[in-house]
């Protein structure tokens, strides 16, 4: 007679402990995150682009860790998420620049932004609540050009948005009277604006992560989880899905308001052209190749799909210069094109991400026995 398997210790909450070497991998992982300047700006000398590309790649770690839980956690396929980033990032336009004539601190603009984003992921989710797959795909994607035509074109017969031509002159990011647009003194050490800003970034980042992963390991998550594997079942389960699947949406939403501020705050210029439908495809695909619902394959997943594509784009020219002595394809196009190869690849040797989930890599394995 063998024994049963021991089971998961659970708290009396009902909240499966992380264990500790997950910690210590995020604990780990975050000290590299935090060394990655001195690295890029530092030893390695590639300069200030690169530093905004860091900026950038941290970004999408939060973008891509919102859209996670609606896609990854809950299994809801949403093509239209940058509206999202759009929301937060017109908001701290409008109120952090001399369109309008109104200067309020950042501190104040981005809860705001995560506010109204997640109420416009509440506004997208209640009408799409029986829809699943590519039905709810084509109206999340509605949703999300809906949005970008609204401010291509609020600007008559009251201009609120500035149309095409967009918002200029946002006022930069600053906390507790610190602008990041000027070199910081911190504890006697002077960063240069784009290594603060890559900080400030990155303790966002780590605060989203943190919230990702307690949200996993919670009943929510669990309820998150079991709508995804079946919603029938769920629902017979007692779980109130409606609710549950709205609270996905606004979650990821807000994360996604959060990021559009840091990014209005960031490049001081926001336009309609920013969050097209590639954005979505892009934020999306960083999901997909990561590993849809497990937290370290997403962030993988964006630091990947945000720094490669600049390396094949700076890479590009001196290679084709070398192999035949002109360059026979424009670095743009081929940034593309090796972009979609490596999406195929993955697709077809690595269909559950490059790292995903072990429930997840369980889930496929039965499905193709």
């Amino acid at each position: 007679m063998t024994a049963p398997a021991a089971s998961p210790a659970i708290s009396p909450v009902g909240r499966t402990p992380i264990p500790a070497r997950v910690w210590a991998a995020y604990a780990g992982l975050a000290l590299l995150l935090a060394l990655l300047p001195c690295l890029v700006g530092g030893v390695l000398g590639l300069g200030n682009a690169w530093l905004r590309t860091l900026n950038f790649a941290v970004l999408y770690v939060m973008l891509a860790l919102g859209l996670n839980i609606v896609v990854g956690f809950a299994g809801l396929l949403d093509l239209g998420y940058i509206a999202f980033y759009a929301v937060g990032a017109y908001l701290y336009a409008l109120l952090a620049s001399p369109h309008f004539g109104l200067h309020l601190p950042a501190w104040a603009i981005l809860p705001a932004g995560a506010a109204l984003a997640g109420l416009f992921g509440v506004i997208l989710g209640a009408p799409t609540l029986r829809l699943r797959g590519d039905y709810l795909a084509i109206v999340t994607l509605g949703f999300g050009e809906i949005v970008r035509i609204f401010l291509n074109n609020l600007n008559a017969p009251v201009n609120i948005t500035n149309g095409p031509q967009g918002v200029s002159g946002i006022d930069p990011l600053a906390f507790f009277g610190v602008s990041l647009a000027k070199p910081v003194v911190v504890a006697g050490f002077t960063l240069p604006p784009l290594a603060a800003t890559y900080y400030v970034f990155l303790l966002l980042a780590l605060g989203v992560v943190f919230v990702t992963l307690r949200l996993e390991n919670s009943r929510i998550g669990r309820a998150w989880v079991a709508i995804r594997e079946d919603e029938i079942a769920a629902k017979a389960c007692g779980i109130d899905t409606r609710n549950i699947k709205l609270l996905a949406f606004a979650m990821g939403a807000s994360f996604g308001g959060v990021a559009g501020g840091l990014f209005a705050g960031f490049q001081a210029f926001v336009s309609p052209e920013s969050f097209s439908l590639m954005e979505s495809v892009m934020v999306l695909c960083m999901v997909v190749l990561g590993g849809m619902g497990h937290i370290p394959g997403v962030i993988l997943g964006a630091v990947l799909l945000s720094l490669l594509p600049e390396a094949f784009r700076y890479a590009a020219v001196p290679v084709q210069k070398y192999l035949f002595g002109h360059v026979v394809v424009d670095p743009e196009s081929l940034r593309m094109l090796l972009f979609g190869l490596a999406l195929i690849l993955v697709m077809l040797y690595r269909p559950a991400g490059l790292w995903p989930s072990p429930l997840r890599k369980r889930e496929l394995k039965r499905s193709t026995s």
